[in-house]
C-alpha cells in the first residue's frame, strides 16, 4: 500500500477511477513498476498510482491462498495476506460447520474476511469482527467485490465486547504475531486462548477455534476436539472444535479431505529398516497419530523418536508418502558419495528427520552426477546415525 492513510488508500482504490486503475494495473510486472508509475502519474494522483500499484502486488501474493479470480477482485492489507487462511482450508471448515446445522457465526479476529467468505459460501449469515480500521474495511469491501454482503456483515470492534449469544456458532481466529514475530504461548494470543476457550463454551451449536499448529496437546481443553490440517502436504493450522467431539483427536489432508482418527493406540515399537519407509503426513505427526499410520501399514518405527516408518510390505495410504529402500548405511558421506557416483544418480532429494547435517551441505559434498534419481534419508536407526537411500515406491 502507499505511504499514506492505508484506509484513505483502500477509499481512493473503491471510487470509479480506483477500480479503472486497478484493472489496468491488475498485471504489471514488478520489475516494470517505476515506468508504469511514472506513466500514470502524468493522468492520476500520485497517492492513487502507489496504492493501486501497491494493491496489484498484493492481489498478485494472494493466488496462492484465494485463486486467481477471487484473489484479483479482492483488497488487501499486507497482514492480511500474510495471515489469511488459505481458501481450502476455511472452506473445509466452514463445511463442516454447516453440516452440523449451523446457520449463523460470530466470526471474531476477521481480518481481511477469508474466513467470512468461505463460511458465507457455505450459506452461513455470518459476524465479522475485527477492531483494526483498515482491516474491518477490507473485510467488508471483499464482502460486496464478491457479491457476498447479504450475508456478511462486517462490524469494527473490540471482539472481546461483542454480543454473540445471537449466533448458533463462534469462530475465532486469535493473532499469532506481535511485534518481533510469531507467538508461541497461547495465552499471549489476541485474544487470549482462555477468553477464546470461553467465547467457544457459550456458543449454543458448536465453535472453532483457529490456533497454531505446534500448540502443545497438553494445552488442549479435555472438551475440545483437536483436528491437524495439511493443505498439499503442507500444515497450515490446528482447530480446537467445541459442540462436535470432545477428547477427539484428528488429522485432516486436503484436498479430500481425509481424516485419520486417534484410536489412543501405543507407540509403535522400534524394529530394523525394511524394505519400504513411510513418512508421514505432517498433520499426521502434530496430531500424535504416527503409530495409527504405523499400525495401517504394519509397521514400526526405526527409532522410538523419529517418525519415519518402516515396513516389509508396501500399502499404499494417503496418510504417508511411501519409498522403496536400496540401500541402509550407517552415516559416511565418502561411502555416500561412491554409491551415488555408480549409480549415476544426478537428481539427489534430501530428507532429514534427527540428523544435523543439512542437505544443501550434504549435497556439496557428494557432487550428485549422472541421469538417475535418488532420494537419501539422513536420520537414526535404533539410537545410530544412518542413511537410507530409496525412491518414491
Amino acid at each position: 500500500m502507499a505511504d499514506n492513510d492505508p484506509v484513505n488508500d483502500l477509499a481512493l482504490l473503491l471510487s470509479p477511477e480506483g477500480r479503472a486503475l486497478l484493472d489496468e494495473v491488475r498485471d504489471t510486472d514488478p520489475a516494470r513498476e517505476l515506468a508504469v508509475a511514472t506513466r500514470l502519474r502524468r493522468e492520476h494522483p500520485a497517492e492513487l498510482v502507489s496504492a493501486a500499484l501497491g494493491q496489484a502486488r498484493l492481489r498478485q501474493r494472494a493466488v496462492v491462498k484465494f485463486g486467481a479470480e477471487d484473489a484479483g477482485r479482492m483488497f488487501f492489507t499486507p497482514n492480511g495476506v500474510e495471515q489469511s487462511t488459505r481458501a481450502s482450508v476455511a472452506a473445509y471448515r466452514a463445511r463442516r460447520l454447516a453440516d452440523a446445522g449451523v446457520a449463523s457465526v460470530a466470526d471474531l479476529c476477521c481480518g481481511i474476511g477469508g474466513d467470512a467468505i468461505a463460511l458465507a459460501r457455505a450459506g452461513i449469515r455470518v459476524l465479522a469482527v475485527d477492531r483494526d480500521p483498515m482491516t474491518a474495511a477490507a473485510a467488508r469491501a471483499n464482502a460486496e467485490a464478491l457479491g457476498l454482503a447479504g450475508l456478511i456483515e462486517v462490524r469494527e470492534a473490540d471482539v472481546t465486547e461483542v454480543d454473540t449469544g445471537g449466533y448458533d456458532a463462534v469462530f475465532v481466529d486469535p493473532a499469532r504475531r506481535g511485534g518481533r514475530g510469531r507467538i508461541f504461548d497461547p495465552e499471549a494470543y489476541s485474544p487470549p486462548l482462555s477468553w477464546a476457550v470461553s467465547a467457544a463454551r457459550r456458543a449454543p451449536r458448536a465453535a472453532a477455534l483457529k490456533i497454531a499448529p505446534g500448540i502443545p496437546h497438553e494445552a488442549v481443553p479435555e472438551d475440545a476436539e483437536a483436528e491437524w490440517i495439511s493443505d498439499g502436504g503442507d500444515v497450515k493450522e490446528a482447530v480446537l472444535w467445541f459442540g462436535t467431539a470432545p477428547g477427539a483427536v484428528r488429522a485432516t489432508l486436503l484436498p479430500g479431505p481425509r481424516t485419520l482418527l486417534s484410536r489412543g493406540l501405543p507407540d509403535p515399537a522400534v524394529r530394523p529398516p525394511g524394505r519400504y519407509l513411510y513418512e508421514p503426513d505432517g498433520a499426521v505427526i502434530r496430531a500424535h497419530l504416527v503409530a495409527e499410520v504405523a499400525d495401517e501399514v504394519g509397521g514400526g518405527l526405526l527409532d522410538a523418536t523419529i517418525a519415519y516408518v518402516t515396513a516389509d510390505a508396501l500399502h499404499p495410504t494417503p496418510y504417508a508418502t511411501a519409498y522403496e529402500i536400496t540401500d541402509h548405511l550407517p552415516f559416511n558421506v565418502k561411502k555416500l558419495r561412491a554409491l551415488l557416483r555408480e549409480r549415476e544418480v544426478g537428481n539427489l532429494t534430501v530428507k532429514k528427520r534427527g540428523s544435523a547435517v543439512e542437505p544443501e551441505e550434504l549435497r556439496r559434498k557428494v557432487k550428485p552426477q549422472g541421469r538417475h534419481s535418488a532420494t537419501v534419508f539422513l536420520t537414526r536407526v535404533a539410537g545410530a546415525p544412518a542413511m537410507l537411500i530409496g525412491h518414491p515406491a
